[in-house]
């Protein structure tokens, strides 16, 4: 068994004779990717369908509560 399938192997970290270490470049790789994935997602607009759920849950939030929609306005 390999160095590399005995750390897949005990995903524990229990075996001290091997650290797997990626390189500098390889992680500022992939951190450029994920943050420019999530800015994707956060920029993203909201589907108009969640819209309508989200303003419904409100009305009938606001309906449990005893108040009407004008109120909050």
């Amino acid at each position: 068994m390999t160095n590399l399938e005995a750390a897949m192997a005990d995903p524990g970290g229990d075996n001290d004779d091997f650290d797997m270490v990626l390189d500098p470049k390889v992680q500022e790789s992939i951190g450029r990717s994920l943050k420019a994935h999530y800015d994707d997602i956060v920029n993203a607009p909201v589907p108009d369908k969640f819209l309508v759920l989200l303003a419904q849950l409100e009305a009938t939030e606001q309906r449990a509560a005893g108040a009407s929609p004008d109120d909050l306005k």
